[in-house]
């Protein structure tokens, strides 16, 4: 799994990565937010950790930047010099910091927290796929939309992907209903025999 280390300090940002490398994980490297905000534009990271004070934008602006765009969710780690105040962790949770840890890093703290990062981004996967599912009627095939509003499943597609569709017949329904129509058309099109009786 890659991981992001967005830190400015050359020795934080080895030691880091060092504990990365012996969890097994693949560290990703930027020095600061604006780069950081750049590699995450190529690279399906889903995972961060990064230094709160860096030049150019500090982690809380990252942080905000990065939640800001669309995309997987990323979970992300904030590191700190020491123990972070009440505030301070309130102004960091609502820039959107899932996690907290104190520099420099604790090999065993960091295993900890990623532990619960692979799971919060697993069960984040499952839920978008859950989201993915489209309701859709088993006799009319009409599509309940966000409103819950049921609507023909071409107009919802449209609505949502600009396609437009053109109909045809697949070769099992052709079989299934216009086959036995065509049958029928050819019994009434054949002229009745009267039976004369002399």
């Amino acid at each position: 799994m890659k991981v992001l280390i967005v830190e400015d300090e050359p020795v934080a940002r080895l030691y880091t990565q060092t504990a990365l490398k012996n969890l097994g994980l693949q560290p990703i490297i930027a020095t600061d937010g604006e780069e950081a905000l750049a590699l995450l534009e190529n690279e399906p990271i889903r995972l961060v950790v990064s230094d709160w004070v860096m030049p150019k934008i500090d982690g809380l602006e990252f942080c905000r930047r990065l939640r800001a765009r669309e995309g997987d969710y990323i979970y992300f780690i904030l590191l700190t010099q020491m123990s972070a105040s009440p505030e301070h962790e309130d102004e960091a949770i609502e820039a959107g910091v899932d996690d907290f840890l104190v520099k420099p890093v604790n090999p065993r703290e960091l295993k900890v927290r990623l532990h619960v990062a692979r799971r919060i981004l697993e069960y984040t996967a499952r839920i978008q796929r859950l989201e993915s599912f489209i309701p859709i009627c088993s006799y009319c095939k009409k599509v309940r939309d966000d409103q819950n509003y049921w609507q023909r499943i071409e107009n919802y597609i449209n609505e949502r992907t600009g396609s437009e569709f053109s109909h045809s017949v697949c070769p099992d329904c052709y079989k299934r209903e216009i086959v036995p129509q065509l049958e029928e058309l050819k019994k009434l099109g054949k002229p009745r025999v009267e039976r004369r009786t002399p």
